[in-house]
């Protein structure tokens, strides 16, 4: 590089100063990506060794930490991982060509002849309705009355203790809380609830300042989720006899420039936002953080399922194409999560196919591998990627940030080929099923869809100022989003337990077309419910009762006409 650094006057050379400067920082770049240099006090850049399980713990207490998380892979010998692996991916190599050739996988396309066949899939595209026909005959029960009837039935207030927790004689009042929480959570702000609700402002901003943390939050939205799972139509939102997930982002644009908004093109124009990302389990928004806008969605995957703190608990778990990376399927099937995102694009993903044989060894089949497992490599690097999973599930450090630096770190060493290694081999199961079995297609796409039902629900709620966060810090933005996912869970929480009424009603009554209309009925709807009427939580709360609401759906009049109902 050194002719790009210096200019020649006359006989001597002269340093371009700038340039060499330039280059400097260039130079520090390339190091810091790739892990050569470090900076001990940083959380991005500090050395991956101090990310990790103490290196004398580990040795000491290896065996302890792994009967402690309970992990059946982290236990077992690597050499069973690998047998196990390779009877899954030899049988669906076989499967899924026998059944194309076979003519039985009918929802794959093939044109061209012998080498140059080629192959396209037919995607499912059907949505669940939000909005169903089946809100629409009732009349809608404002959000005050709504967080007061949730609230009796959910047990949610609890959780909302005072900062100082001891030697503190003020109790929450529940008309403030609620105020709060709407203020908050539809981006009014408490200065605007205090002009439409009549409590005044300073009352509202102490109350806020008391009750309403991010912690207090999560734990009353928990409260809620752990009700709405409790009730008979849960269960029945199961795909495929699955509790499955989902996660996905929703952008939300910024008013006030903070430290973790970013540009967004695409989005906002030139506007700066950030990303809400929540996990969607069966309707129900069981967990919610708010990232970076230009952090990568793959990175947060398995830090939002494992710290869900609800009791409900997925099996399978979707995202779209941001929430791939090098490393999540393998790390989710080690804590027993089977991963399966939608691909944009699965075309692309096909040169990345492996098999425990040589290509050669497949002969003429349609879907083949491009190269064979590197398998003693995995075996030898096993111990070095035990500690760095332990780690993971000791929560040593932020998962997120562990998970970054495996999928995306320049540096390529034998430790991180291993893990790649292995989660080549579980995306290579995940694709020939994705292949062979159109339905595994349609549950993914319909759990996916889940998850942006509840993206419409939440900008249905958050809908004053065109849902712009008005805070200044991460915290605020944290804590006016656990407000919107309440509102939100209280909503899913009402409408569920309504569903839950007349679907008994109709079992009892052994009608199988209001069963099954009932079961495809989405939970995720706000057409029954008053989001932007009189906020006045100052007077008695009006009584809701959901035995008689259910009863009116006795009526065949009232039934039918929820049915033919189809406004969006």
């Amino acid at each position: 590089m050194q002719r790009y650094l210096y200019t020649k006057l006359g006989k001597r050379k002269h340093l371009e100063v700038d340039r060499y400067e330039f280059l400097v920082y260039r130079q520090l770049r390339k190091a810091l990506e790739a892990c050569d240099v470090f900076v001990k006090d940083s959380n991005e850049f500090r050395s991956f060794d101090d990310d990790l399980i103490n290196t004398e713990r580990w040795k000491r207490d290896k065996d302890a930490i792994l009967q402690e998380i309970g992990a059946p892979i982290l236990l077992a010998p690597i050499q069973d991982t690998l047998a196990d692996l390779r009877k899954e991916l030899e049988d669906q190599y076989t499967s899924v060509n026998r059944r194309i050739e076979n003519g039985d996988n009918q929802y794959i396309k093939i044109t061209g002849a012998g080498d140059k066949r080629h192959w396209s899939l037919i995607y499912p595209t059907e949505e669940e309705t939000t909005n169903s026909p089946f809100y629409s005959q009732l009349t809608s029960i404002g959000v005050a009355d709504l967080l007061w009837f949730v609230a009796g039935e959910a047990g949610f207030l609890k959780a909302f203790t005072h900062v100082l927790e001891r030697n503190v004689k003020q109790d929450a009042d529940p008309r403030l809380i609620f105020a709060c929480i709407v203020a908050m959570g539809t981006n009014m702000g408490l200065w605007k609830m205090a002009d439409v609700s009549g409590l005044s402002h300073s009352t509202l901003l102490t109350t806020a300042r008391n009750f309403l943390r991010a912690e207090t939050l999560h734990v009353a939205n928990d409260a809620i989720a752990n009700a709405t799972a409790a009730l008979p139509l849960f269960r029945e939102y199961d795909i495929d006899h699955h509790i499955h997930s989902s996660s996905d982002g929703q952008r939300i644009e910024t008013q006030i420039d903070t430290i973790n908004a970013r540009h967004s093109k695409k989005n906002f124009g030139m506007k700066k936002s950030v990303n809400s990302y929540t996990l969607s389990v069966n309707q129900v928004p069981a967990n919610a953080d708010i990232i970076s806008g230009h952090a990568h969605e793959s990175q947060y995957v398995f830090d939002i399922l494992y710290n869900n703190t609800t009791e409900i608990r997925p099996t399978r778990h979707s995202t779209d194409t941001h929430g791939t990376n090098q490393v999540n399927f393998f790390i989710l099937r080690v804590f027993q999560y089977l991963f399966a995102p939608r691909y944009r694009d699965l075309h692309k993903k096909m040169d990345g196919l492996v098999g425990f044989y040589h290509p050669s060894h497949y002969g003429n089949a349609l879907i083949k591998p491009s190269r064979k497992v590197l398998d003693k490599l995995v075996i030898t690097e096993w111990p070095i990627n035990q500690r760095i999973l332990a780690s993971l599930a000791q929560k040593e450090v932020t998962q997120a940030t562990i998970v970054r630096k495996l999928s995306s770190y320049t540096r390529q060493n034998q430790t991180k080929k291993a893990l790649w290694e292995l989660e080549n081999i579980c995306r290579s199961i995940h694709i020939l099923t994705y292949i062979d079995d159109h339905n595994y297609r349609k549950n993914i796409q319909k759990a996916l869809n889940r998850g942006e039902a509840y993206h419409r629900l939440r900008r249905a709620i958050a809908y004053v100022n065109s849902g712009k966060f008005r805070v200044k810090t991460k915290a605020e933005q944290q804590i006016w989003n656990e407000c919107s996912r309440l509102i939100a869970n209280a909503i899913i929480y009402y409408n569920m337990l309504l569903l839950s009424r007349v679907y008994e009603q109709k079992l009892a009554a052994d009608d199988q077309e209001a069963i099954q209309f009932i079961k495809n009925v989405s939970p995720a709807a706000w057409r029954n419910i008053n989001l932007i009427g009189n906020m006045d939580f100052t007077g008695e709360p009006t009584i809701v009762n959901i035995e008689a609401l259910a009863a009116r759906f006795n009526d065949p009049n009232f039934w039918r006409k929820s049915m033919e109902d189809d406004v969006d």
